[in-house]
């Protein structure tokens, strides 16, 4: 397990939950100011992007091992990789969680999802297109609904969860429903495509 812990970069990971949070706090609801193509300009926080970093560090590790030759070994790879993106995903959202409870301003819970939510999509697209390739689709996410995710009225397009206000009910369950499919996904995709190291 020691050789499974050093290959994902799991305190590198735990320290990017807790900076990831800790900036966002700080930064509040600093604004990013992005070009809409469609729609209406809404707001775009630096909270939606810089929660890229938990899923890109999950990335990173994941790709630092290689599935088929950790497969061979008969380890239960794939199992611990679910369980870390999902304690990543439970400690961002937790912290957030946390730290709002305490006296944050609303921004925590919006850091908290969104950590949360790229964390799934990273599991999510990790077996199909390999780390490297998965963290620019990942990255890329933010940035697409910055762009096309406002209707008019400055309200986000249903797709575009990152958007929602701290407040909305829909946003943490579609949140969720992302981390419990990446979950899924990565448990049970059989023949990962594997990005060059």
């Amino acid at each position: 397990m020691n050789w499974w812990l050093k290959a994902r970069a799991v305190p590198a990971l735990s320290v990017s939950v807790v900076v990831t949070n800790a900036v966002g706090l700080l930064m509040g609801n600093a604004e990013l100011p992005v070009p809409v193509l469609t729609g209406q300009s809404g707001h775009f926080l630096v909270g939606h992007l810089i929660t890229l970093l938990p899923a890109v560090m999950l990335l990173h590790g994941m790709g630092r091992g290689d599935l088929r030759t950790e497969g061979v070994a008969c380890r239960p790879v794939r199992r611990w990789d679910a369980a870390l993106g999902s304690a990543a995903a439970a400690t961002g959202a937790g912290v957030a969680a946390l730290c709002y409870a305490l006296g944050a301003d609303s921004i925590a819970l919006v850091l908290g999802r969104n950590i949360a939510g790229y964390v799934g999509l990273a599991l999510l697209l990790f077996p199909f297109l390999g780390h490297r390739f998965a963290a620019v689709t990942v990255a890329i996410v933010p940035l697409l609904c910055a762009a096309a995710g406002w209707r008019s009225g400055g309200r986000p397009e249903p797709w575009a969860w990152i958007l929602y206000p701290a407040n909305s009910l829909v946003a943490p369950l579609i949140t969720a429903a992302i981390v419990l499919v990446g979950i899924l996904v990565c448990l049970t995709r059989q023949d990962p495509l594997r990005s060059a190291h």
